[in-house]
């Protein structure tokens, strides 16, 4: 599967399952602002990539934002998702599951070393059960 290889390779290359040190590798810029309702964002403007991270949410939720929009940066870098939601009938459905299995493939490799319960995944990363089940998590 294209997610799970993609969050791999992207341990194995720069040796950190941390996104916010990936995204940095990778020349990805991060920025924390009040985004309202909104968790967080992923925009490339002029090949400028910009991962937008509400900054009044948990520390460990905006773990979980950075990777789940750092796998729109490395899946769907020329999809947005926002464009599609507001002005399209297409559905991102597809779009939106992908990032979160990325997300929990790279938060929680089975190379980080790091064992974490469900309960704590869902309490203390924000991450909704039924994404955790379809990455094999019970």
């Amino acid at each position: 599967m294209k997610v799970k290889k993609g969050a791999q390779d992207l341990i194995d290359r720069f040796g950190t399952s941390c996104p916010f040190r990936l995204a940095e590798e990778l020349g990805i810029c991060v920025v924390f602002e009040d985004l309202g309702n909104i968790l967080g964002y992923y925009s490339k403007h002029f090949r400028i990539q910009i991962i937008h991270i509400n900054e009044n949410t948990y520390e460990q939720q905006k773990k979980f934002i950075c990777a789940h929009e750092l796998g729109h940066a490395v899946l769907h870098p020329h999809s947005n998702t926002s464009f599609l939601k507001r002005q399209t009938y297409y559905s991102t459905d597809k779009i939106e599951s992908e990032a979160n299995a990325f997300a929990v493939d790279l938060l929680f490799a089975k190379e980080s070393g790091d064992t974490i319960m469900v309960r704590e995944m869902i309490e203390d990363y924000k991450i909704p059960k039924h994404v955790l089940n379809e990455r094999g998590y019970k």
